[in-house]
């Protein structure tokens, strides 16, 4: 059974800086693709970030709000994705959820999501 263990939310103040993990565990992955989206209140969930890995390079995507101030990174090893907040502002508080898409050997993709971490910015 696939599992994500989502950790590292909290408050955090203007200019400041927090990391948030998800670490997939239950079975054997093929993993096509990691991320991070999020959603504040009243709003739609939105992308954050996400990375896939090709040919043994990390290939990660932004939403332009969020461009020079967040990094997506993969520790292929611990099957972890990781998202390091740097200078967030009030405007990033929101739910983050980790994403995961595996895919199955007859090539057909499963999409799973963690349970969300609040991530509040203020002071």
């Amino acid at each position: 059974q696939v599992q994500l263990e989502e950790s590292g939310g909290g408050l955090v103040q203007p200019g400041g800086s927090l990391r948030l993990s998800c670490a997939l565990s239950g079975g054997i992955f093929s993993i096509k693709r990691m991320g991070w989206y999020r959603q504040a209140p009243g709003k739609q969930r939105e992308l954050v970030a996400v990375i896939t890995t090709g040919g043994g390079t990390n290939y990660a995507t932004y939403a332009d709000s969020v461009k020079g101030r967040f990094t997506i990174s993969r520790d292929n090893g611990k099957n972890t994705v990781y998202l390091q907040v740097n200078n967030p502002k009030p405007e990033d508080t929101a739910v983050y959820y980790c994403n995961v898409v595996l895919r199955r050997i007859n090539g057909e993709d499963d999409d799973y999501w963690g349970q969300g971490t609040q991530v509040t910015v203020s002071s």
